[in-house]
């Protein structure tokens, strides 16, 4: 396919789900990252949902991450030593991916950086800091650093929260931070749960008044947050040896403990006003910022490198208008205000904003050790699901079951027999329409339509 690259501006985990996510279609990419190289830095996103791993499984890269990963189980939450309830995540069908895994961030870029260069489709160029940009009919032209010029067909950023990408395009970022701050540990210890649950806790003994959070990891590693005042300095803590001493209340008095990692920052909550500006377009962190508690940050930015694949693939090629790109923005940012909707209730449950939502908060934790009514009100954290499009009828809008397979059409589209009816496939695994005629047909009708949203 000729033209030029799609330019992806970041090479984390959502740049190049992208990048391999066009490579299928057969489209060249250009990944450009400031950073010199490839950096660890600790856990970050831990929590992988099922729909992202069956990207990465589908992209070639899944197998390595899927070996590493701890496989959860369970989620259990607690108000103080006494469990409130439990989720149970069983694998319903021998073979059947985890509904949920943990792995370090690290480990997910190693294993999509190792298919990147396995992929002739993606060029990788470290130290190419983004200055400028420029767009015209045909293209975009973007300045990296020493003055470098690089051509591209479109470029989208996948820059994360402080996006380069995003202020040069001069998009809005609305939304608010949290005033509580989160301390997060990664330690390597023998701790005194299983290594296939997920533990969350109001009121612990271990970080009285607020929340903590504990997280088994590989290596032997588990994630500690603590909920803790605003003005919490990560190196202080441990400086003064108050780290030492939140560990040890976790770990247990005198035990091994080593500290692989430690950070301290606020949540926040935003939603860019705009995806698309021209050629340029926005994903993952860049786009959306939520709280990790449920998960939707990660997980979410791989659907929005999918979404945008195949209308990037299919409008680059000519087989489609300029604005099938459109739905990308209708149908995503709709997922995320959905996405911020589920955290934003999360956080003011976990961090109350006024005395009013603690007194209501307090009132409902403390209660729900005896009423399985006021339990149910309880908000841990409402773990990351696949989006739905659309109206949907519990078909129609959502991804096909990965048990169903599908048989190829054309432009990656798909159809497959589901309630004894034949239904249309798109390329990112939504179910498109029920089918009454000719396939090749309605996948022609969806690409003329003004956006190809659901």
């Amino acid at each position: 396919m000729g033209g030029p690259p799609v330019l992806i501006v970041g090479a984390g985990p959502i740049g190049l789900t992208l990048a391999l996510e066009l490579a299928r279609f057969d489209v060249p990419t250009v990944v450009l990252d400031a950073k010199p190289e490839l950096t660890r830095e600790g856990s970050r996103a831990i929590v992988l949902a099922r729909h992202a791993l069956a990207t990465f499984v589908r992209l070639g890269c899944g197998g390595p991450m899927l070996e590493k990963a701890i496989v959860l189980s369970r989620a259990r939450t607690y108000f103080r030593d006494t469990e409130l309830f439990c989720v149970e995540f069983p694998r319903e069908r021998e073979g059947e991916l985890p509904r949920f895994v943990n792995l370090q961030q690290t480990y997910t870029e190693a294993a999509l950086l190792d298919e990147a260069a396995r992929t002739p489709m993606v060029a990788l160029r470290w130290g190419a800091r983004v200055s400028d940009l420029r767009q015209d009919r045909e293209g975009v032209t973007v300045v990296v650093a020493g003055g470098n010029e690089v051509r591209g067909s479109y470029v989208v950023g996948c820059d994360g929260a402080r996006s380069t990408l995003r202020d040069l395009l001069g998009v809005g970022f609305p939304g608010r931070t949290h005033h509580d701050r989160f301390l997060i540990a990664d330690v390597r210890a023998a701790m005194p749960f299983p290594r296939d649950e997920r533990r969350f806790f109001f009121d612990p003994p271990q970080n009285p008044g607020r929340t903590m959070l504990v997280h088994p990891q590989p290596d032997d590693e588990w994630r500690i947050d603590w909920q803790v005042p605003g003005d919490t300095d990560a190196e202080e803590e441990r400086r003064s040896g108050r780290l030492h001493e939140r560990i040890r209340r976790v770990v247990g008095h005198g035990d091994y403990y080593e500290l692989a990692w430690l950070t301290a920052y606020r949540f926040h909550q935003r939603v860019a006003d705009r995806w698309r500006v021209g050629r340029a377009l926005l994903a993952g962190d860049a786009a959306h910022l939520f709280s990790p508690f449920g998960a939707r940050g990660l997980n979410s930015g791989v659907e929005d490198a999918v979404n945008l694949g195949w209308r990037l693939a299919l409008v680059r090629a000519g087989d489609a208008d300029d604005r099938l790109l459109d739905g990308y923005e209708l149908e995503r940012r709709h997922a995320a205000f959905e996405n911020l909707r589920a955290t934003a209730a999360t956080m003011r449950f976990m961090a109350p904003p006024t005395a009013l939502h603690r007194l209501a908060r307090d009132t409902i934790v403390r209660g729900s050790v005896r009423s399985a009514f006021l339990r149910r009100r309880v908000d841990s954290g409402r773990l990351s699901e696949p989006a739905v499009y659309g109206a949907s009828d519990g078909v129609i809008g959502r991804p096909l079951p990965m048990e169903i397979p599908a048989r190829p059409l054309v432009h990656g589209f798909a159809t497959a027999g589901l309630h004894g009816r034949d239904v249309l496939v798109r390329p990112d695994g939504y179910v498109a329409r029920w089918l009454e005629g000719d396939a090749e047909a309605a996948v022609a009708e969806i690409l003329r339509a003004p956006s190809g949203a659901l």
